[in-house]
């Protein structure tokens, strides 16, 4: 039974469906646990006054005074979205040198790249379910939320940019193939290719990685450094990915191609394959790099990424040893900038930044939002500053929030307010 709750009586632990008053103002991107009071607290400062919840998933009791809303959930039925057209200008962002924003990036645009993200989100853990259980891969919902984020791309790719940032460790399988294939949107247009191409590359990548949920959650989640045996199970996810995107109704082949290839080298040393480099096309060199990209930044259950400017260095290596294309990782470090959007940045005044947006005149000193003192460690607010024109300020690094005990959500959740 669905029940309808004040935000009085929301507790964490709670199962939330959806939000009802004020209706239609905000959504969820998908069913959730409230897993901390902070949610609650930001569901509040929103002016959400009213939501169901299921009380057969609580983690704790809902109150008996609750008003029951629906017998079955099978009687909810969500609004119907509208779709997306694709806008046919290109991001000046990604062409010449970023201006300072009108506004704080940290309010709409990041809020809804972030809604964005969690639905994509909500759309791969069905394609994962529905790859497990051997039913055929539903295409319209992943062309409709890749085709909104080209869109969110055309308008302002450094919204996206910097929400896949915003990653959580137990949530890699779910979260690798949306920012992988956001990256390869990104990525894509910077190399000025036809919006047409750009939504069959960001399908075949949001789809690259469907084969891994017939892995072994053993191998899959293992910590530490898989057995040879283990890491030849592992392998084989890329197989299983083509076999179901092959299987998936209206599939292109250019879709099939990126995911097909998108752990293949220049070498001849990958796999499933084993091509070599006259055998691998642009797009699957392109995602391989991506794929690699995030694989080395994101944090997991088990390890922390490595800040950005580290995985480009590991990038170039990869490009020296003729297992990634070399050009082709020079011109991904230059459309994710020296600084990427989104990145974590000690400066020379003691103080922690977050990258907003590039100055591609002068790639060093990028447009930063400080937000954190060091010695005595505190939040506060500054002002957004242009470091091409604070000589006297510069990035001494980049880091992590782990490096000073914080995290993105603390900090995103600063940023927004002071936004």
């Amino acid at each position: 039974m669905i029940v309808e709750l004040s935000i009085s009586d929301l507790t964490v632990g709670m199962y939330v469906v959806d939000i009802t008053v004020p209706k239609d103002k905000f959504t969820l991107a998908s069913e959730t646990w409230i897993s901390e009071q902070r949610v609650i607290d930001a569901l509040k400062r929103k002016g959400v006054e009213k939501l169901l919840v299921d009380p057969t998933k609580a983690k704790m009791p809902v109150p008996v005074s609750s008003k029951p809303a629906f017998s079955t959930r099978q009687e909810f039925k969500p609004a119907a979205r509208k779709p997306h057209s694709l806008k046919r200008k290109r991001p000046s962002s990604l062409n010449k040198p970023s201006k300072p924003l009108k506004r704080s990036l940290f309010k709409e645009e990041v809020r809804e790249a972030r809604q964005l993200f969690d639905e994509s989100k909500a759309i791969q853990q069905r394609l994962f379910l529905d790859a497990r259980n051997g039913v055929p891969l539903s295409l319209e919902p992943v062309q409709e939320v890749t085709n909104r984020s080209i869109e969110m791309i055309f308008d302002n790719p450094d919204a996206l940019a910097c929400v896949i940032n915003l990653r959580h460790k137990d949530q890699y399988l779910l979260e690798h193939s949306v920012s992988v294939s956001v990256l390869m949107t990104i990525f894509a247009f910077y190399l000025k290719m036809d919006k047409e191409v750009v939504s069959e590359l960001a399908i075949g990548a949001f789809l690259h990685d469907v084969g891994k949920i017939m892995i072994s959650p053993q191998i899959l989640d293992k910590p530490g450094r898989l057995t040879d045996e283990e890491f030849e199970v592992m392998k084989t996810h890329a197989s299983h990915s083509i076999r179901i995107i092959k299987e998936t109704p209206n599939i292109s082949p250019l879709s099939l191609e990126v995911a097909r290839l998108h752990h293949e080298k220049l070498n001849g040393k990958g796999y499933p394959y084993g091509v070599v480099a006259s055998e691998i096309s642009l797009y699957g060199r392109m995602i391989s790099i991506c794929d690699i990209y995030d694989a080395l930044t994101a944090n997991r259950c088990y390890k922390d990424g490595y800040p950005q400017v580290k995985a480009f260095s590991i990038l170039r290596m990869l490009g020296q040893n003729n297992e990634l294309d070399a050009d082709l990782v020079d011109h991904f470090i230059k459309c994710m900038g020296v600084y990427p959007v989104g990145a974590l940045v000690q400066l020379e005044s003691n103080r922690l930044a977050i990258v907003e947006s590039h100055n591609l005149s002068d790639p060093i000193r990028p447009m930063v939002k400080p937000f954190y003192h060091l010695n005595p460690n505190r939040f506060e607010s500054c002002e957004h500053i242009d470091l091409a024109s604070m000589p006297d300020d510069l990035i001494v690094k980049c880091v992590r929030p782990d490096d000073f005990d914080l995290n993105m959500d603390e900090i995103m959740a600063f940023l927004s307010h002071e936004g």
